[in-house]
């Protein structure tokens, strides 16, 4: 029994293990299901927008658009379909979108609303892990930088498929000057693997960026890029292995009207659980340095502590004070009373 205590104890002082009890003592899957509803509702409004405002790019550049389509699709499953029938979105209904129309304007607010909303929420979720109030700043500087922050995601998600078409040139390029075919299983393998890395890249860049710009958090460098390597590399499995995961629990024929939503938010659900878990190893590795997350909320915490012990310091004087000050006035009470008798 001795012998099975300590391993308990030994396998309870384990990072992951202390990771996953930190997660879970702080609400991460009720957050990560709050995430995955408010993001299925800034997706769909982003991709409407985001195609009204660069749809002549894109639809000029027909290699540059099959890149872009598939690298989303491929981040998202589910979400275009790519000539399945099974996806939620039309790529030719996105091509169509027009900003400039009733509907475009609608859904110009609609994504500034729900992605300012999705931000902020990541944000605190984000904050919880690091057991951190919310950010100390102006709510009106704070949607500005959640603004900035999702266009920066939306050229990065362009610049990504535009990386992801030269690369495939390049690749192209070299095979012919080798001489080998470009449809060969080669040329197959090096596309999947470019694309898998370029994911791979931009998936730690955002996450980087969620942790450090969006959340407010100060992040030694080191600390901050074992999190997001840890956290990319957690999305890429998932991305790898996305239809296999969704298709068996989209099967049931009962759900078959409803299994292109029920899996975009199965998968959204798994994409948020990775970025929390990833923040709550980030944060138990700094707790066990002593390392300070946010030095504003450090420094309010000890004006606050400093106040509260000034106060208690006064009451105790106080107190003392009366102690010292009760003896002689009752004293005098008691030769009054004595005075009044004779």
């Amino acid at each position: 029994m001795a012998t099975i205590a300590a391993i308990g104890a030994r396998i309870q002082k384990l990072k992951p293990v202390r990771v996953f009890q930190h997660y879970a003592v702080n609400r991460g899957p009720l957050l990560a299901g709050g995430l995955a509803y408010q993001a299925i509702f800034a997706v769909f409004a982003a991709l409407w927008v985001g195609f009204s405002v660069a749809g002549l790019l894109l639809e000029s550049n027909p290699r540059l658009q099959d890149a872009f389509f598939s690298f989303v699709s491929a981040s998202v499953p589910g979400l275009i379909d790519t000539g399945s029938g099974e996806g939620a979105i039309e790529p030719d209904d996105l091509l169509q979108a027009e900003i400039l129309g009733w509907t475009g304007a609608l859904a110009a607010v609609g994504v500034i609303v729900t992605a300012l909303n999705f931000l902020a929420s990541c944000r605190d979720a984000v904050r919880v892990m690091f057991d951190l109030p919310g950010e100390l700043l102006n709510f009106f500087l704070l949607k500005l930088k959640d603004l900035g922050l999702a266009i920066a995601f939306g050229v990065a998600l362009i610049v990504s498929a535009a990386l992801s078409v030269l690369s495939t040139q390049a690749l192209d390029g070299t095979l012919d000057f080798l001489g080998l075919d470009s449809e060969s299983l080669m040329s197959a393998l090096g596309a999947r693997v470019t694309g898998l890395a370029l994911m791979y890249l931009l998936d730690v860049a955002v996450l980087a960026g969620l942790y450090r710009a969006l959340s407010g958090l100060s992040i030694p460098f080191r600390r901050l890029i074992g999190g997001s390597l840890l956290g990319a590399a957690a999305l890429g499995i998932l991305k790898v292995l996305g239809n296999a995961l969704l298709g068996g629990a989209t099967n049931n024929p009962l759900l078959a009207s409803f299994a292109v939503i029920i899996g975009l938010l199965i998968w959204f659900n798994l994409i948020c659980q990775v970025l929390l878990a990833a923040a709550a190893w980030i944060a138990m590795g700094m707790a066990d340095a002593n390392l300070i997350a946010d030095p504003k909320v450090h420094a309010a915490k000890l004006e606050a502590d400093r106040v509260e012990a000034e106060k208690i310091a006064e009451a105790r004087a106080a107190a003392e004070t009366q102690g010292a000050v009760a003896p002689g006035a009752a004293k005098k009470h008691r030769w009054k009373r004595i005075f009044r008798r004779r």
